[in-house]
């Protein structure tokens, strides 16, 4: 299967129509109001990418970058790819897509994912899903107020050094300063 690669900074409401259910599907619960995403894209904060076959969306995400610009990392706020394509390299392909992007246009130095913290099946293969990819897992556990389930940083270095926080704390600095600034109005 040959995909294309999109990035938008603009809201696209036909090509969120085709993400939709797709990110409803994939964040239940926890997931940004088509608002506040809207907002995040109005405001030059976030990033929609979609990979696509034949035209329909079948890879999408949401991403920002944050940070200083001798340290830009790329926070992932949310990927997700088709049910029926899982497993099959779609996912490892697309990271790899906006990977790059994020190097060329953003000269980011790694790449930040919060991952639900757990045992389940579902968690192992999420994590793994990552591990597999390049992200190292921190052993810090984040709570959040605001919802119930727990959180741990990962991250992909892609400054050269391989270093990555052990606690992951500085990570949560990262993620938290683009959530302060996904939620702020105007």
């Amino acid at each position: 299967m040959e995909l294309d690669f999109i990035t938008v900074d603009h809201w696209d409401e036909q090509l969120w129509k085709q993400m939709e259910q797709m990110y409803h599907e994939a964040f239940p619960s926890g997931a940004k109001s088509k608002g506040i995403l809207r907002s995040m894209l109005d405001r030059k904060i976030a990033y929609l990418h979609a990979g696509l076959d034949n035209g329909q969306v079948v890879a999408m995400a949401v991403t920002g970058v944050v940070g200083a610009a001798e340290d830009k990392k790329l926070v992932i706020d949310y990927l997700a790819v088709e049910k029926k394509l899982r497993g099959a390299g779609t996912g490892s392909w697309f990271l790899g897509q906006i990977r790059d992007w994020a190097i060329q246009e953003h000269r980011i130095r790694g790449i930040i994912i919060e991952a639900e913290s757990g045992t389940s099946d579902t968690h192992k293969e999420r994590i793994h899903f990552w591990e597999r990819n390049g992200f190292v897992l921190t052993s810090y556990v984040h709570q959040y107020i605001w919802v119930p389930e727990p959180y741990q940083a990962m991250l992909l270095p892609l400054d050269g050094t391989g270093n990555v926080p052990d606690d992951g704390e500085a990570l949560f600095r990262y993620i938290n300063a683009f959530h302060s600034k996904a939620y702020r109005k105007g």
